[in-house]
């Protein structure tokens, strides 16, 4: 087996005083938050933008060298609607030879926002405001940040998903030549959340998997500063419904128990290191190998209402034979796909149950076995499990079934290469599980 290399440190982590200093800084994965990711067709590299319009570089997913601000400020048309010039959650999408970049001008809480594109002929710009294409305000259902561009595969209409909050992420449809909207109005309802749980949604992100032939839609539940968590509907349209696991619709408001939305990342701790709360806003890239990865900002465990730097985390996509994803249980580090043996599978391992929960807390570790005689144990909990073929196992307890995918990772709390599983029930309840010593 071939396992990763060792991951580069991050920098230590620190607070900034002001945007300069970010920017003149190479922080790395530190202060990274709302990550849109991007492949360049023309070079090759991958682009991060990010709140505040910054803008890194990699050639590899894992060493981000730092550009820095791609929009100098907002038009004056944004500006004067929203009473100030931040930029937050840009996302990129190239055109022709023309690269479009739609960000967010707002302030914390308020629905006074405003939706603007910004275009330029390279992916590090500078970016040059073209026009608002949407504004919002308090008599508005749904606020005007977050964009995330997708082009409809049948007919090559290009929407822009977007929305927080309130009422919930919408489907605009876009002038394809302009870039600007197409019609007015606030376009389609695509997911949303109970009113008596804040109506917490944001950060959506639209996929097209040419396989299944499905768009998939995550969105962030809950709040970025607590218990952020990300979850995933699928349609055969870009206007939906997008449905969940057990085909529910992510506009049902009524879920009494937060289990709407197929949940594949949330705030978790193994049993060394670092435990982590609130990943969310993600990206996702279908990279040119067929590889997939998602890009989301997570926060350290801090419960404390004290202020947490957000970092990025990358992370590899697998998908279930029945097509929903699968986060990898580890951050990206260079691992490649390869063939794992049964026998390589035999070990003590720690899982985490991926378990919606009303907040949506931190799931912890616990402890794991693969016998080599098949037998399976965690906990209290015993059952079988069998190689099935193509990386992928299935383990039974009970009436109980998981099919998991294996492959070779850094393990980052222990700092040494391992073997790690992702998987999901017949349930629709993720988990991941990773080797941490031989029988």
């Amino acid at each position: 087996m071939i396992y990763p290399p060792k991951p580069p440190l991050q920098p230590e982590k620190q607070v900034l005083k002001n945007e300069i200093e970010r920017t003149n800084k190479k922080l790395g994965l530190w202060l990274t938050h709302d990550p849109a990711i991007f492949k360049d067709p023309k070079t090759n590299n991958y682009y991060i933008y990010c709140t505040g319009a910054i803008c890194q570089k990699s050639s590899d997913l894992i060493h981000w060298e730092m550009i820095g601000k791609v929009v100098d400020a907002p038009p004056a048309e944004s500006r004067e609607w929203v009473g100030g010039d931040d930029i937050w959650a840009p996302d990129i999408v190239k055109v022709g030879d023309e690269y479009r970049l739609y960000c967010s001008n707002s302030s914390w809480g308020v629905r006074q926002s405003c939706i603007f594109l910004a275009v330029a002929n390279d992916a590090e710009g500078p970016f040059v405001p073209r026009g608002c294409v949407l504004k919002t305000s308090d008599e508005f259902p749904v606020n005007a940040i977050d964009a995330n561009i997708i082009t409809d595969i049948g007919t090559g209409e290009m929407y822009m998903i977007y929305g927080s909050f309130w009422g919930g992420c919408y489907a605009l449809e876009l002038d394809k030549e302009t870039g600007l909207a197409k019609n007015t109005g606030i376009g389609t309802c695509v997911a949303r959340r109970p009113l008596w749980m804040s109506g917490g949604i944001e950060g959506p992100y639209m996929i097209y998997h040419p396989e299944t032939e499905y768009y998939y839609l995550f969105v962030s539940y809950g709040s970025l500063k607590s218990d952020y968590n990300i979850r995933v509907g699928r349609s055969k349209s870009i206007t939906g419904p997008f449905t969940d696991f057990h085909g529910r619709k992510l506009t049902d408001t009524e879920d009494a128990d937060n289990t709407i939305g197929c949940m594949i990342f949330c705030g978790y701790g193994w049993n060394k290191g670092t435990i982590y709360m609130a990943p969310g806003h993600n990206s996702v890239l279908h990279d040119a190998d067929g590889s997939w990865y998602l890009v989301c900002h997570i926060r350290e465990k801090n419960f404390t209402g004290a202020d947490e730097p957000s970092t990025m985390q990358v992370r590899k996509i697998f998908w279930t034979p029945d097509g929903w994803p699968l986060v990898s249980a580890q951050p990206y580090s260079g691992e490649k796909d390869q063939k794992i043996e049964k026998e390589e599978l035999v070990g003590y391992y720690e899982k985490i149950v991926l378990m919606p929960s009303l907040p949506q807390g931190i799931q912890t570790a616990v402890p794991m076995k693969l016998g080599k005689d098949g037998y399976y144990e965690c906990c209290s909990i015993q059952g079988k499990w069998e190689y099935i073929g193509n990386n992928m196992i299935c383990i039974i307890y009970g009436p109980n079934k998981e099919i998991c995918y294996a492959g070779a990772v850094w393990d980052h709390e222990s700092n040494k290469p391992t073997v790690a599983l992702t998987g999901m029930s017949e349930k629709g309840i993720a988990c991941w599980a990773k080797r941490i010593r031989d029988l």
